[in-house]
């Protein structure tokens, strides 16, 4: 599948939320707590604000490190939700949401206080999956 962007380049501001969930998760690596935030913004009800993101930090990213073997599945989430928002899945438009949600999520997680481990991510999860 054709990736929204070929590199993903994230906010000062957002790279001081992922040393903050770094330290406390103990995941030492950008891509994977960056997939868990996407995931959770994704799973938010609401759209993410259109505001402009600065690309101001020196983390940066390929599309693949940042997907890896789930690339094709991310990528697929972020189409699904742009059809439910109601928007376009061109390149641009899914360029745009990716970067939106990607730095909503990470601001829910580095800002939510119950998360003090990667078991509290776990957690997290497990209890969004609607039970059968």
């Amino acid at each position: 599948m054709e990736p929204p962007v070929d590199r993903i380049k994230l906010s000062q501001a957002a790279k001081d939320q992922l040393i903050k969930l770094k330290r406390s998760t103990k995941i030492d690596q950008w891509n994977i707590l960056c997939r868990w935030a996407l995931c959770r913004s994704l799973a938010e009800p609401s759209p993410p604000s259109p505001v402009p993101i600065p690309a101001d930090s020196n983390v940066e990213m390929s599309w693949q490190t940042f997907g890896g073997d789930m690339a094709d599945l991310l990528l697929l989430a972020l189409k699904q939700r742009c059809h439910a928002d109601g928007l376009l899945s061109d390149q641009e438009t899914l360029a745009t949401q990716l970067r939106l949600h990607l730095h909503r999520g990470i601001g829910y997680l580095a800002g939510d206080p119950s998360i003090k481990a990667i078991d509290s991510l776990i957690e997290k999860a497990v209890a969004a999956v609607p039970q059968a």
